[in-house]
C-alpha cells in the first residue's frame, strides 16, 4: 500500500510539473516575436497567429529561411506607413512565393492602427507575398470593411516605433521606376524570431 501510495504521488507530482511546463510554453509570448535589425535600429514586431495564421506563418517562413536579410524599405510616406520586405537597395525585386489568402478581417484588437503591421498587395485581393508594411497612423480606411477585402494586419511594433518614426522621416525620391524610395536606403540587416538570436559574446 506504501508503495502504491509512493507511485501515485510521483505520477502526480509528474503530472503538474507537466502542465506547468506547458503552461510557461504556451505563455511564452517571444515565440511569436520577430525582430528587425535595421540601419537605423531595432523593430520588434509581435505577431498574431490567432487573428491571421496563414499571414502570420507565411511571414515567420520568409524571416527564418533569411528572404529578408539585406532588403531594404522601398517605399516610405510620411504620416501614413513604411512599406518593405520585397527589393534590394539597388531596387531589383526578390522573387518570392506564391501568394497567400487574403486574411484581413475587422478585428478591434488587430486593425490598421499606428503601430500594426499589415501585408502588402496589388488590386488582387489574394496577391500578398513578402511584402509588408508598418502603419505610422491610425489608417482605418485600410481595414476591411461590409465584406470589402481590407489589408491582413498580423501583428504590432512592441519596440521601436521611435525607429519606425526615424525612418518615415527620411528624404525620398524615385529610383528604379518607384516613387517614395528613400535616397540613403533604410537595409534590414537581418530578421529574425526572438527566441532565434545568438548568444551575445560575454553574456551569461
Amino acid at each position: 500500500m506504501k508503495k502504491l501510495r509512493n507511485w501515485l504521488l510521483g505520477s502526480v507530482v509528474l503530472l503538474m510539473a507537466t502542465l506547468v511546463g506547458a503552461v510557461d510554453q504556451a505563455g511564452d509570448k517571444t515565440a511569436d516575436q520577430v525582430v528587425l535589425e535595421t540601419s537605423k535600429g531595432n523593430i520588434v514586431i509581435q505577431l498574431a497567429p490567432e487573428v491571421a495564421p496563414i499571414t502570420v506563418n507565411n511571414f515567420v517562413q520568409y524571416v527564418t529561411s533569411g528572404f529578408y536579410d539585406g532588403l531594404v524599405f522601398h517605399r516610405v510616406i510620411d504620416d501614413f506607413m513604411i512599406q518593405g520586405g520585397g527589393f534590394t537597395p539597388d531596387m531589383a525585386q526578390k522573387t518570392t512565393r506564391a501568394a497567400i489568402r487574403n486574411e484581413s478581417q475587422l478585428d478591434e484588437r488587430h486593425t490598421n492602427q499606428r503601430g500594426s503591421i499589415a501585408m502588402a498587395r496589388t488590386a488582387v485581393v489574394d496577391s500578398a507575398t513578402s511584402q509588408f508594411f508598418i502603419n505610422l497612423r491610425d489608417n482605418d480606411f485600410l481595414d476591411g470593411h461590409q465584406g470589402k477585402p481590407g489589408y491582413a494586419v498580423f501583428g504590432q511594433v512592441i519596440e521601436g516605433m521611435d525607429v519606425v518614426d526615424a525612418i518615415a522621416k527620411v528624404k525620398t525620391g524615385r529610383s528604379g521606376g518607384h516613387s517614395d524610395v528613400p535616397l540613403d536606403p533604410v537595409v534590414i540587416n537581418k530578421a529574425y524570431i526572438a527566441t532565434s538570436q545568438p548568444a551575445q559574446a560575454g553574456a551569461s
